[in-house]
């Protein structure tokens, strides 16, 4: 990747949309740390201390911000909510399904209603959150009897929905002028920001060692995270880019004096067809006992409260539930978005075939088995990956904040840019047909 790059950097229409991206990002990093007027965040850091809850959930993907209550404390959120609100939607209502269907003019209208379905989202999360922040305590005015003190809520309020639908927009000039997948970069660009804090908390442990006793075990056990985290890296790599290939043949025909098809291609099944989709809902599930626990329960000796406690994050309950929570949206997203029986009879119109399988309801059941057998595979990937910090905070006693979620996203996006960067290279220097 980093040869990638170096090369990209040559070419100076390239090297300008590195740069416009560099800036839009850098834009955006600026934003998340402008607070919003009014606010005393220092009353929301007891939220956060358990990852567990909706509200570390929300702060990991907005890279610390929705902790600080900065303009961009919402990031993405509210667009990536409604995308995968309109995405399923389009799978049961008509009208949608067949603007999809449309080709890029049916697009733009779906993603007009996702922009405006974001809009809608952001103005209902960001009156939400000011009323954590009352709750909190964190206001700056507690008396709403005064024109100013409403004045000043409804200042809150669009500012945090309008620095939602700001990071939107940087994002679609991303795509437009830049390099990537706007909404992915600025969501990678908040996950990386934070890996400061796994530096930190790391040499704090370190720190603990050095003081001896029970915390000498440190020594071993940092360095092995270390070593632990290349490897997990380079496998979850591995299972990005992995796939598998059902080979095609496409029957020849002839039009007048000119025989067209006969070529061979294959159809190409990612082991992780649903990225980290699952994870993401699970997450949303598993975070609600916590989240009812962080902001209604106060009586630390009540039922309610140890009966939330048995699924706070490091418990054993917690994982096993993630883990099957993970496995059956992974069945559910692939089931939604892969219909076998439509690939049949794509390839049947276009005199396609899988060698040694007949056309019709036996392709039909050999795509579905194929996809069934990959869907497994993906679908423990995502889930071992998903626990394995978990897992390893139990066993070791040691939480430095190693998120499946965080590592898939920024391996992901990572490597959508260097693809994105070597498809513009090739472009850029492709022999001419006279070429030898």
């Amino acid at each position: 990747m980093i040869e990638t790059l170096r090369n990209a950097w040559k070419i100076e229409d390239l090297r300008k949309k590195i740069l416009y991206t560099i800036l839009i990002i850098a834009v955006f990093r600026i934003g998340a740390v402008i607070p919003v007027p009014f606010i005393d965040a220092s009353y929301l850091s007891s939220m956060f201390s358990d990852s567990g809850n909706l509200m570390g959930y929300f702060n990991m993907i907005t890279g610390g911000s929705f902790q600080r209550a900065t303009i961009f404390a919402l990031s993405i959120t509210p667009y990536i909510n409604a995308s995968i609100i309109i995405q399923l939607l389009t799978v049961a209502i008509p009208p949608l399904e067949k603007l999809a269907q449309e080709g890029p003019e049916g697009q733009k209208k779906i993603q007009r209603i996702v922009r405006y379905t974001a809009i809608g989202l952001s103005v209902g999360l960001s009156i939400a959150y000011f009323f954590l922040l009352k709750r909190s305590g964190a206001l700056q005015f507690a008396d709403f009897s005064t024109k100013s003190a409403w004045l000043a809520a409804i200042a809150i309020i669009a500012c945090f929905a309008a620095g939602a639908m700001l990071i939107v927009w940087l994002g679609e000039q991303i795509d437009k002028r830049g390099i990537g997948n706007g909404i992915s970069l600025l969501i990678f660009a908040g996950i990386v920001s934070s890996g400061a804090t796994v530096v930190t908390t790391a040499y704090s442990y370190l720190q603990l060692a050095a003081s001896g006793g029970a915390y000498t075990k440190y020594y071993f056990l940092i360095p092995l995270f270390v070593v632990l985290a290349v490897v997990v890296t380079a496998f979850v790599v591995l299972m990005t880019e992995a796939e598998r290939r059902i080979p095609v043949q496409y029957a020849k025909r002839v039009v007048g004096r000119k025989m067209y098809g006969g070529q061979s291609s294959h159809i190409d099944i990612k082991v992780n067809m649903s990225g980290v989709l699952p994870i993401i809902f699970a997450s949303a599930i598993m975070s609600i006992p916590g989240t009812i626990k962080t902001l209604f329960v106060t009586d630390t000796t009540s039922t309610l409260y140890k009966v939330l406690s048995v699924f706070d994050y490091n418990s054993l309950l917690y994982a096993v539930l993630y883990f099957f929570l993970i496995i059956g949206f992974n069945y559910f997203y692939v089931a939604i978005q892969y219909n076998p029986m439509e690939i049949a009879n794509q390839l049947r119109q276009n005199n396609g075939a899988i060698p040694g399988i007949r056309s019709g309801r036996p392709t039909y059941e050999y795509i579905a088995k194929a996809i069934s057998k990959v869907t497994i595979i993906g679908a423990l990937f995502l889930a071992f990956v998903a626990i394995l910090p978990i897992l390893l905070a139990r066993i070791t006693g040691v939480n430095i904040a190693l998120g499946g979620t965080s590592l898939l996203i920024v391996v992901g996006v990572a490597l959508d840019v260097a693809r994105t960067l070597e498809t513009h290279m090739v472009m850029r220097h492709h022999k001419g047909f006279l070429d030898k």
